[in-house]
């Protein structure tokens, strides 16, 4: 029997998002909405609550502050997921996301997040080093708030390797830059963020895969998982190269796809499946958020269906 193993999600940048719609977006006039919508967001919070759509947990790290940060509470309180947060003077931030009716068309504006005190993220990196019993995987995933310096998730890296802990990274400019000169386990860079981490005008996939491997040859990272979009996923790690093609399914809103696919990879590790299969099944998870509307994450029922027709080469 395998043994489930321990999940730490990080979300540097929490934030609320309000969704709500309009029949048609006009300048310069007042717009009328329906009523809104409100969801915990933000890169890692939105792992954490795909993990649990896909019937696992994990524990959610994050920071929070004022009247928003009760609220981005009571919202995680209301989803089930276990979850941390490290109190912070400014105020969690809220995103809005519209959708025009008449176009189907879905505005989204999000918003910077408050300016983090250097006390406050040192705190965390001091809360996270002191969970016992350290955690199996931890994932880094979203933007990082003013105040926190670029090498931020090198030093989460850092700590990950102090305690035995595999770092999961989905984050992109120089703060991925950073993490991969401190070496983790995984990223996921679509193929622009791979692009500006090579610095090469890279398009054809062999040259993609070949950069990749001597990313992983390197040490800065033992296994690339490189989203393609419509064309699937690239995986690359010491072991095997393969570009996994998604199946096809009807694409509704590609928002949450790329948190759904960590999510499931992580998940799937974390159940001590082979790293090709959770791979596999974070490609699963990928395209089952495509078939949701607004800004739903994948649901369980579908991932687990069409991870099935991957298997089986449909």
């Amino acid at each position: 029997m395998k043994t489930l193993k321990s999940i730490i999600a990080i979300a540097m940048n929490p934030s609320i998002d309000k969704t709500s719609s309009v029949d048609h977006v006009v300048a310069e006039r007042k717009l009328y909405c329906k009523p809104p919508r409100f969801e915990p967001g933000g890169g890692g919070v939105n792992v954490s609550r795909a993990i649990k759509k896909l019937g696992g947990e994990s524990l959610l790290l994050y920071p929070a502050g004022g009247l928003t940060g009760e609220r981005l509470k009571g919202l995680l309180d209301q989803e089930g997921l276990n979850h941390r947060k490290c109190p912070t003077e400014g105020w969690t931030r809220e995103n809005l996301v519209v959708l025009e009716e008449s176009t189907g068309q879905q505005y989204r504006f999000g918003m910077p997040g408050p300016e983090l005190l250097r006390r406050e993220w040192e705190q965390w990196l001091e809360d996270l080093s002191a969970i016992e019993p350290p955690a199996d995987f931890l994932v880094a995933s979203g933007s990082l708030p003013p105040g926190v310096p670029p090498d931020f998730y090198a030093q989460v890296a850092r700590v990950g390797k102090e305690r035995g802990t595999r770092t999961i990274v989905d984050v992109s400019g120089k703060a991925l830059e950073a993490a991969l000169k401190e070496g983790v386990f995984l990223i996921k860079p679509n193929v622009r963020e791979f692009r500006e981490l090579v610095g090469k005008d890279i398009k054809e996939e062999s040259q993609i895969k070949t950069e990749a491997q001597e990313m992983v040859k390197s040490g800065r990272c033992e296994v690339l998982v490189i989203s393609l979009g419509a064309a699937g996923a690239l995986a690359v790690s010491e072991d095997f190269v393969e570009h996994i093609l998604p199946p096809t399914v009807p694409i509704v809103s590609k928002v949450g796809a790329g948190d759904s696919m960590v999510a499931g990879i992580a998940l799937s590790l974390a159940r001590g499946n082979p790293l090709r299969e959770s791979v596999l099944f974070g490609v699963a998870a990928g395209s089952a958020a495509v078939m949701t509307p607004g800004t739903e994450l994948c649901r369980r029922e579908d991932t687990e269906r069409l991870f099935e027709c991957i298997i089986a080469g449909r």
